[in-house]
């Protein structure tokens, strides 16, 4: 078994940094070291104030300590590995485009009444379960020894238990609306025959390969396009 520091250090570059900054930000409030308030989603303050920051920092809080930061710090650290070293292994330019399309839809998601958040953080955790929930549809979960199901099929079981449990509905289904919309526009709308307009940026491909974050970016045959069903996964594709 590996020890904690080994099993950090191991993490994917791009999990790694999100799930840390998550953890410290959580520290950090707890802590009366850092006001929530300057760090949440108000586009008041945005738009008026220029406070820039905050489309960014509101993604880095998933709320106190508690059971519920647990579980979303521990989906992180499941679902965005398994990404990360699967269908994205070597291709960390485009799991961080993913991250970063993902974040942009949320905050536009965000402007609707409906969907108003303070913090998107929660949501761009249920992005990250959709899209592994498609990359890998046939995968058998197990939710809390109660009852196995296909993975294709968790995102929708855990807003259930959310809504059960209590919790606002909103964030999650504003995550899968998200990771739905990725998922279309880099797979099935390609599959379909249709262009994948979602390319990764040149210039983020520069800059993750100056900074030599994560593995080299290595290059293999790309399979046939299958168009006779969708949500099969990726099969490993290159380039975005």
């Amino acid at each position: 078994m590996s020890s904690p520091g080994e099993f950090y250090n191991s993490l994917p570059p791009v999990t790694k940094a999100y799930a840390t900054l998550c953890l410290v930000t959580t520290t950090l409030a707890t802590l009366k070291l850092l006001p929530i308030y300057y760090i949440a989603l108000i586009y008041e303050q945005v738009f008026f104030r220029l406070q820039v920051w905050r489309l960014f920092t509101n993604f880095i809080f998933l709320g106190p300590f508690s059971i519920n930061f647990g579980i979303r710090l521990l989906m992180i650290l499941r679902y965005g590995v398994q990404l990360e070293n699967g269908p994205f292994n070597r291709r960390t330019a485009d799991f961080l485009w993913m991250m970063i399309f993902g974040s942009s839809a949320l905050l536009l998601l965000a402007a609707i009444p409906f969907f108003e958040s303070y913090f998107l953080g929660v949501s761009l955790v249920f992005m990250l379960l959709y899209v592994w929930s498609r990359e890998f549809p046939n995968a058998k979960i197990n939710m809390y020894g109660l009852i196995e199901l296909k993975a294709f099929y968790m995102p929708w079981a855990m807003l259930a238990l959310d809504v059960i449990f209590g919790s606002p509905i909103a964030p999650d289904l504003c995550g899968i609306l998200a990771g739905h919309l990725y998922y279309f526009l880099t797979v099935l709308h390609p599959l379909g025959g249709g262009k994948n307009i979602l390319q990764t940026p040149m210039w983020l491909r520069k800059m993750v390969a100056k900074y030599k974050i994560g593995a080299p970016v290595y290059t293999r045959i790309q399979p046939e396009s299958d168009t006779s069903g969708v949500f099969r996964g990726r099969s490993y594709r290159v380039g975005g």
